[in-house]
């Protein structure tokens, strides 16, 4: 089983899991909304900030996968997407990608108030 901690009150996110959870095999995955239940991360030892920050994928051989990774395992287990995935794992391509999220998630990470909350804990 491969589990997906996810930010829950981030729209752009929770639309983005949303439609996966529609097409992907619901034996395949578990999703955790971290946002909204924070207890999730005691599992895998991960902040409630680092969480927030970038999306965390935990494997089924218990290997924990952040930002760009944790898409590509996503991805590669979601039909009509695997090809994406194989795509944005190309050495080149992959760089470029996880520089791109990176700023993407320190933007978003910025902006949203619960967010900077998470730091206060």
């Amino acid at each position: 089983m491969i589990t997906v901690f996810y930010d829950g009150k981030c729209g752009l996110c929770s639309k983005e899991i949303n439609y996966y959870k529609t097409i992907a095999n619901p034996k395949k995955f578990t999703w955790l909304d971290v946002a909204n239940n924070p207890n999730h991360l005691k599992s895998i030892d991960v902040t409630l900030s680092d969480a927030l920050m970038q999306l965390h994928v935990l494997d089924n051989e218990n290997n924990i996968h952040v930002g760009v990774d944790a898409f590509i395992i996503i991805w590669s287990n979601l039909k009509f997407w695997r090809i994406l995935s194989f795509i944005v794992g190309l050495p080149i391509i992959k760089q470029i990608a996880n520089l791109l999220y990176k700023k993407f998630a320190e933007r978003r990470f910025a902006k949203l108030p619960h967010c900077q909350l998470s730091l206060d804990r």
